[in-house]
């Protein structure tokens, strides 16, 4: 039997750094969903990881890979597992903690063994908690406090990333401000993709700013996203370098990003939809 994980993009819709703690670690609120698109993880018959796909060049299977890691911290270090990589690392959408997520997930299934404690998943890393889920969230602290969305409208986003990969420690170094105010207490309706985007657009990724500073295509790929028609808001994820277009309907994000792809064919481009909690596991056999 082979049993299969998704390991979803995760985007920020906003992304505020309200505070630093004593120990380092940076204080969010952010607005978090998920995609279709994202890598593949399933298990093999032989040991060990391999990584495969698209995207696999840019990732070891060394000790630090964190699908190895969350396999060490389930107790299962020498089962075998296929990575298909279809991500781009170190890139803003959470591919390393959704696929260490993924792992946790997949292997806590087949084995039948309870998921680690949250303390150990945070020591993989800040946004593995959130990919744990694969819910829409609002995401506060350091990644540990997260409390779900009410329902949200349907949209299509385009997801650029144009080959740059962005440091996040030299991010938040570069940050001006660590101090900046949170997101409204309390959120309104949405009744479409135009009403949240208009939101959205009170809001921020306080982390663009420095990334764009750091890796300036990451401002033209923002303007060419927005340049895109029927594109409702143009903004970068996580700490860079992809950003995403938001869209109503599915036919404008897929012409957008024929367009975006068809401009800059050496950048990585991709319509998805909006993943629901439900969806996220599967199994075949």
């Amino acid at each position: 039997m082979t049993a299969h994980e998704l390991a979803p993009a995760k985007v920020n819709l906003s992304l505020h750094v309200t505070g630093q703690r004593e120990d380092g670690y940076h204080l969010l609120d952010s607005m978090v969903i998920f995609t279709d698109a994202g890598d593949q993880l399933e298990t093999t018959p032989d040991t060990g990881l391999h990584i495969t796909g698209p995207e696999a060049s840019a990732l070891s299977a060394g000790p630090d890979n964190l699908v190895l890691r969350a396999a060490h911290l389930m107790g299962m270090p020498q089962i075998g597992l296929r990575l298909i990589k279809g991500l781009p690392v170190a890139a803003g959408i959470g591919g390393g903690s959704a696929d260490a997520a993924a792992t946790l997930r997949l292997l806590s299934r087949v084995a039948g063994k309870p998921l680690p404690s949250l303390a150990e998943i945070l020591a993989l890393g800040a946004d593995v908690p959130v990919c744990l889920t694969g819910a829409p969230c609002r995401m506060r602290g350091i990644g540990a406090d997260m409390t779900p969305l009410p329902p949200l409208p349907p949209f299509w986003l385009v997801l650029v990333n144009p080959r740059v990969q962005v440091s996040t420690p030299l991010v938040f170094r570069t940050l001006p401000n660590r101090n900046n105010a949170p997101m409204p207490a309390q959120w309104p309706v949405w009744p479409d993709a135009h009403a949240l985007a208009a939101w959205l657009q009170g809001q921020r990724n306080d982390l663009e700013s420095p990334a764009r500073a750091l890796a300036p295509v990451i401002s033209q790929a923002l303007r060419v996203l927005a340049a895109q028609p029927d594109c409702a808001l143009a903004r970068m994820s996580g700490s860079g370098a992809t950003c995403f277009g938001m869209f109503a309907t599915e036919m404008a994000a897929n012409a957008a990003a024929r367009a975006v792809q068809d401009q800059h064919p050496d950048w990585w481009v991709c319509a998805t939809g909006i993943r629901a909690p439900d969806q996220l596991t599967r199994a075949t056999t």
